[in-house]
This record gives structure tokens, sequence and C-alpha cells, in this order.
């Protein structure tokens, strides 16, 4: 219809003139192949059809099928209306009178969105001293274009480790505590916060929720194991002169680990007096200038505050040495490194010289040097009138990084101390610890179709070493599809994994530390991808055909139906592998995987099937396949032909004497149901009344039953013609019989027949092949011509016998006569 046929048609409808009928409503289904039929306008209105706007739809002409003509995207045609329907009007112009018919396409949803999030990272903190059941909202929530069910979001964590769960409420999400938290012990926690839909097969979407927990004032100071016990302030020290340096620590972070020390009030008004604590470093220095004539010492008790927190103490002692006057000293020559009169070692030296002592004695005192006996692991040995100073064994760094080695001055009996020197040594750490993991094998499972860069596992090895000897790099061997974090050991899968492809696999972790040369460790990691259920059953073929013939036995094979799942476990289970038609004689053995006649089946009834076949597998979410089948039915010779014409074995029909040969009479009409040779019949007269010189023939194949000769007097009166009705199936060809009755009068009255006439078959009927009736026709017919041409012969040259006699005769007569009356005028010609 051309666009000034229509707006002739919609002016017409303006005035008035051209009827408009009810709104029809169609439905279908968004995505769907072009082509797919929605509705029919037949069942209401008459052809033709028109559409006024085919953008989305087109309308058979002749039919009224209304069918889609593109794929169809609901979000792309209704992006406003998430959550009601989504439709389109058009209108069709029906019939000859031009009825308008107005109409509105409904595009019904299907779950083709996945939940999308905005981040894929999610920040969130979180006070370690949160109780459990506290809830903190979550804005960052997937959105779904889909509708309905398959836009209905549904969250759950991964990863969480019990310490966090979600709770959904409506609209409102919110992540709950479910464990009590510490800081102090995991000040991260990385969940993995998945949305699915609520389609039949959901879709979903992840993002990576970072908790951080956040200090609280939780943990009072403590004081490290370190912090000294001891001191000794040498004679004349002046004021400020550092004595000890307390340590002491508060696992808290920022102002929550703030430590203030002070002394107890307890010590001694002199010790006030001598000693100054700075209340924020923990440093006890001399409050004045030192100078005592006999040895002093002095108990502190000193106090590490923090708020809300009951204090920290510990005990200090320290012992002020008095100024001696010619008493023997210690002069150091260094042999070892040394910086600032600190000796410099690396660890793992043998036994080493550090240090050459000599006691410069005076004249009035005298004395021996040894070690304190807490200074390990270090010996002091007399040398020639000195003192060497050396190591005892190799000395680690990890196990101590900075000794003090007190050297003793004391008389020659030991019974009095002169003085004590220390004599610091420095550890310098060197490259001899590889990274250690803390595990040797770790084994992580994961879902195959993950969503690429999620955390997987975190890796963590540790290394002994200082500094950069001790800062650890991780790097992956055969990594194939994963990545590792280089400074965090965090494992992850750069791409969407396929369990049918690879189910496991084992990698190699390197942990290699910054040393020159660097060391190594390593470690195993194992992953296994765990199935989904993400491949449907798989059928050979899209279509099977199947032959079989009619008279198949019930629980017969028919053919094989195979299909095979990708899948695993119970995901590649065929569970079910049926046909979804009803009421058809056929069913599958899914143990056998066969299909098989159940029923039985008639060709003439129904010469083929066509089904629908379903498997299904047994995951969760059910994904199942269809297959069509076609399933020919071969025709069996099980059907004997049927006469149609005459209608009964007493029928009869009056023929004209004055009937010309060759003329048709009447026709014997038969059917079969079966096909092929099993349907094609023939046509045979194997006996008539009267027997003999019957006037008429049928055609073999058509049945035309004609007059082959001038009807003469003696053909008056009813003819009985016995027809055999034969098909030419095989092996055994299946036959019926009829009687024409035909009477031969001249004053064409209707004829009667009272009775069937009866048949006697002779004793033995020879066989009719049906594949040699053409050659049998043609011999009898050669026969019976050469026969009536011997019998036409004989009788020709009978009847000139006979007559040659007869005129012998007459010629005799006459002579005879002529002699006896001797008047030769008087005879007559011969009649």
């Amino acid at each position: 219809m051309n666009w000034t046929i229509l707006q002739w048609v919609l002016l017409l409808a303006s005035t008035g003139q051209i009827h408009s009928h009810a709104l029809l409503r169609f439905i279908t289904v968004e995505e769907q192949e072009a082509g797919v039929k929605i509705g029919s306008l037949s069942p209401t209105y008459s052809a033709p059809y028109r559409l006024l706007d085919e953008r989305y739809v087109r309308l058979d002409e002749s039919t009224g099928d209304l069918f889609t003509k593109e794929r169809i995207d609901r979000e792309t045609l209704c992006p406003s209306h998430q959550d009601g329907e989504c439709t389109f009007s058009n209108t069709a112009v029906v019939s000859l009178n031009f009825e308008i018919v107005p109409m509105i396409i409904v595009v019904d949803d299907i779950n083709d969105n996945t939940p999308i999030f905005e981040r894929n990272e999610i920040p969130l903190h979180v006070p370690e001293d949160a109780s459990i059941g506290t809830a903190f909202p979550l804005d960052d929530q997937a959105q779904d274009k889909d509708t309905g069910d398959n836009g209905l979001i549904r969250y759950h964590l991964e990863d969480s480790d019990g310490f966090f769960g979600i709770r959904q409420d409506g609209h409102e999400l919110e992540l709950v505590v479910q464990r009590e938290l510490d800081r102090e012990t995991q000040e991260n926690h990385f969940l993995v916060l998945v949305a699915v839909d609520g389609g039949s097969v959901p879709l979903s979407a992840t993002a990576h929720l970072n908790v951080t927990v956040t200090d609280v004032d939780d943990n009072c100071p403590e004081f490290d194991a370190d912090s000294p016990i001891t001191a000794i302030v040498p004679a004349l020290r002046v004021k400020g002169t550092a004595v000890a340096q307390l340590k002491a620590t508060d696992k808290d972070l920022g102002q929550n680990a703030q430590i203030a020390f002070s002394f107890s009030r307890q010590i001694t008004d002199k010790a006030k007096a001598l000693f100054h604590l700075d209340g924020h470093t923990g440093l006890i220095s001399l409050a004045v200038d030192t100078q005592v004539d006999s040895p002093e010492e002095h108990m502190l008790k000193v106090f590490a505050n923090s708020p809300l927190c009951p204090p920290a103490q510990t005990q200090v002692t320290i012992y002020i040495q008095p100024v001696m006057s010619q008493e023997p000293s210690v002069k150091i020559k260094f042999v070892a490194e040394h910086k600032n009169q600190v000796i410099v070692l690396q660890e793992n030296e043998p036994p080493t010289i550090l240090a050459l002592l000599e006691l410069e004695d005076t004249s009035t005192a005298k004395g021996t040097l040894s070690l304190d006996k807490n200074s390990m692991p270090f010996s002091l040995k007399p040398q020639a009138g000195s003192y060497l100073l050396s190591t005892s064994k190799p000395l680690d760094f990890e196990m101590c990084g900075e000794y003090e080695v007190t050297v003793i001055i004391s008389d020659p009996h030991g019974t009095r101390l002169h003085r004590r020197e220390v004599i610091k040594v420095l550890v310098e750490d060197v490259n001899d610890n590889a990274p250690k993991f803390e595990q040797t094998r770790y084994e992580k499972d994961i879902k195959e179709n993950n969503e690429p860069g999620v955390f997987l596992l975190r890796v963590q090895a540790n290394d002994a070493d200082s500094q950069q000897f001790g800062k650890v790099r991780y790097r992956l061997k055969n990594g194939g599809p994963f990545r590792i974090h280089e400074e965090t050991g965090v494992i992850s899968a750069a791409e969407s994994l396929d369990r049918e492809q690879q189910e496991k696999y084992d990698l190699t972790v390197l942990a290699r530390d910054g040393g020159e040369p660097s060391l190594e460790g390593l470690a195993i990691v194992s992953i296994n991808i765990l199935d989904v259920n993400d491949n449907p059953p798989v059928f050979p073929t899209p279509h099977f055909y199947f032959f079989v013939f009619e008279s198949i036995p019930q629980l017969s094979q028919v053919g094989k139906v195979t299909v095979s799942d990708a899948d695993e476990g119970d995901n590649g289970q065929i569970v079910d592998l049926r046909i979804l038609n009803d009421s058809v004689p056929f069913a599958i053995d899914l143990a056998q995987g066969s299909l098989r006649s159940t029923g039985e089946v008639d060709r003439e009834k129904q010469d083929r099937y066509e089904l629908l076949v379903v498997a299904a597998d047994g995951g969760s979410p059910v994904l199942s396949t269809t297959a069509k089948m076609t399933i020919f039915i071969e025709d069996v010779n099980d059907n004997h032909p049927q006469v149609l014409l005459p209608s009964s074995n007493l029928s009869c029909l009056t023929i004209s004497p004055a009937t010309r040969a060759g003329s048709m009479i009447t026709k014997i009409f038969a059917i079969d149901e079966d096909s092929g040779m099993n349907s094609d019949i023939t046509y045979q007269i194997i006996a008539s009344k009267p027997a003999l010189h019957s006037p008429f023939q049928i055609d073999e194949h058509s049945g035309n039953i004609t007059l082959v000769q001038h009807l003469r007097g003696e053909d008056y009166g009813m003819h009985h013609l016995f027809i055999v009705v034969r098909d030419r199936g095989k092996p055994d060809p299946l036959q019926t019989t009829v009687w024409v009755n035909l009477q031969v009068n001249e004053t064409l009255e209707k004829c009667h027949v009272n009775a069937i006439p009866e048949y006697t078959p002779p004793r033995l009927l020879p066989p009719m092949p049906v594949q040699d009736r053409c050659e049998s026709n043609a011999g009898l017919i050669f026969y019976c011509g050469l026969c009536l041409m011997v019998i036409s012969v004989c009788v020709l040259l009978a009847a000139v016998v006979v007559f040659m006699k007869r005129k012998n005769t007459k010629r005799k007569a006459e002579k005879k006569n002529v002699w006896e009356t001797g008047n030769l005028c008087e005879l007559k010609p011969l009649n």
C-alpha cells in the first residue's frame, strides 16, 4: 500500500467513513531473530492486510501473520521504562473495505544484561571496636538494565573469613560486622562483593570491597625487652650527659600510640635531683654535674603512661663511679674497622681480633683486665703485657645487631673494682638469608568464568635480613593467565578461566630479596578451577532423521540419540532426555540412549513425525538443549485394494445392442491406502457368465471395461464379469474381487440382480506375476491370433472341399437326366 492510499484511508477514517476496530494486543520477547511469528489478524479480520509502520514488525499481506522484522532490544526501545511495560504501537489496514485496526506490541524482557558496579574497588573504613551486628551502609550498588526478576539483584560476600556479612533490605545494602575486629592483628580485609540478578539463568558481577579497620585506643604501652636495666655513669660527668634510653611501644596508631614517661614518686629525693627523665623520649640524663668520692647506686622506677591505661613500669639501676686518682686506665688500639670509637664488624665473620687493650698503670696501683660475665660472645686474652679483644664465634645480625662489651679493671686479686670500660660493637648485616614463605604450598579453589582481576589469595615471604637485604619482591614462574603483585604478593587472574580448557594450575612463586647477589625462595600455588554449569548438553546434530517401517514391533529400536555435556559431575550428567511432543508412539530410553517405538505406527494415518527432543543436565541452574527429530514411516503392503466403483456386487448396468465396438461401457475404480508399488493396482477378468465368447474386455491399468465386438443376438441377456483387483506389493500382492453385472437389452430398462453370482475357481489358478503381466498378455494375444488364423484356414479349406463336392454331384445328375430323356433343349439352368 503506497503512501497516497494510506493518506486516503486515514482521511476516510477521520471522517468516519471507515470503521476503526478495538485495539489488538500482541506480546513478543526481546532479542529474538527476525522472522519470529508474534500473532495473526486472520482469526478476526479478512485479507488483504497492510501495516502503516514497518520499523519493527512486518505483516503478511495474504495470511495476516505478524512477524518480527529485526532483533528488538527492550532496553534500547524503552530506556526510561526499566520497571514498567515496554510497548510500541502500530496500525493495520485490513479487508477490501480498508478497516483500521490499532495494535499495541508488548516487548517482554529477558535476562540479557549483567549487573554492573560503577567502581571495581570499593573502600570502606570500620573502627576496630565496632560491636558484632553493627551495620555500615554500602552506597556502591550494582545496576541492572533488565526489569522484573531479571533486574532484581541479590548480594553476597566471598573471602570474608566470617568477619563480615551482607544485609539487604529492599534497596538498602549494608555491611554487617559478624566477628570481633582487631586492627593490630589484621588491618585490611580484602572482600569480594558479588551481585547476582534473579534471572532463570542468573548473571553476576563482582567488585573488590577493601575494608580498612581503623584504630582505637585499645592497647597499653609496654616496655621493650631490650630496655636498659643497668647503666653506669663514669666519674666527672657534666649536666645533660645521657645515662639511659628507655624504650616502650604502644600497638595503636597516631595519638592513640603516644606514650608519656615519668618517674615513680617512690624514688629518692637525691635521685630526683641527680637525674632528669624526658617525658616524650624516655631519655634519662644527668640533671647536674656529678662528682662522688665513692660508688653510688640508684634504683629508679619509671612509668610509661597512656590515656585510659594502667601505667607500664620498669626499673633502672644506675651506678655512679667515683673519681679515682692514680688508678689504672685502658688504652684501646682498634684492629677491626671502627667509627667514632665503635667497632663495626660484618656478620658471619670467623673469630676475629677486634682491638688491643693496654692497661696503663700508675705507680701506686696495679690492675688486671677482664670481661663482664654477660659480655658474650667475646673473649679477652693476655698477650705480651696487653690484652687481645676478639670474637669467640661468628656474629649473627639477625640474633643481635649491637653489643656492649664491658671491660672490668680490677686489682690483681680481684677484690677491688677500679672501673668499667664499655666498648660498643655494631654488627653489619649481609645478605645471608633467603626469603622464606610462610607456607611451602598454597592451594586455592576458584570457580570458572571468574571476573578478571579478582583477588584470589596472598602469599607471604619473610626475609630475616635488614633494610634492602630483607625487602622482598614477588614474581610468577609459568604463571599463565595469573598475575602477582610485585610488592604485596596478591595473586589474581588476568582473564576469565574455563575449566573445560584446564582444570588445575600449578604456579611457582619466587620471592627475591634486594641483595647483590639476590637470594630467592619459592612456593608452589595450586589453583583448582571448579566447575560451574556453563555448558548446555550438546547433540551431535541439530536435526535427527530416522526411517522405520510401519510394521515395527513395540519397544523396537528406531535409532540412537546421543548427547554430551562438557561440564563435570552433576553439571555434566544428562538427567533428562525426552520427547516434548504429546501422544506420539515413540520414547527415548535414557539408559541406552536409543529411540524406541511405544505404540502402533500406521503410515496410512501418519507418514512422518516431527518431534522436539530436550536434553537437560543435573547442574544448578539446569541447562537444556533441544533438537529436532524427523521420523519417516516407510510403507508395508498391509492394505487390500478397495473397490469404490461399482459400489456393490449387485450393481447392474443395461447396455444397448447398438453400442459400437470399442466403446467404454463402464469403469472399475479402486484405491489402495499403501504407497509406491504397494498401491499400484491392476485389474483382470478371471471369469465370466456366460463363459464363452464374452464381448467385454477390461484394461488392466485403468480398469476401463470396453466392448470389443459388435453385439449379436446370442449376446442378449445378462453378463456377469468376475474381476480381480490386485496391487503390486512385495513380497506378496494383496487382492480384492468384484462382480460387474451387464445386461444387453434394447429397452434400456433398469436391470436388477437379486443374488451375487457364484464363482467356482478352477483347481489350479496359475499365478500371475505382476512384473510379467505385459509379457504374458502379449504372448496370449500372439497365441490366440495364431490359433484364429489356423482355424480360419481350416474352415476355408473345408468350405472349398464341400463346395467342390456339391458341384461335381450336380453335374453327374444333369448328365444322367439328359441321357434318360434325350431332350437336351429342355434343360434348365441350375439355380
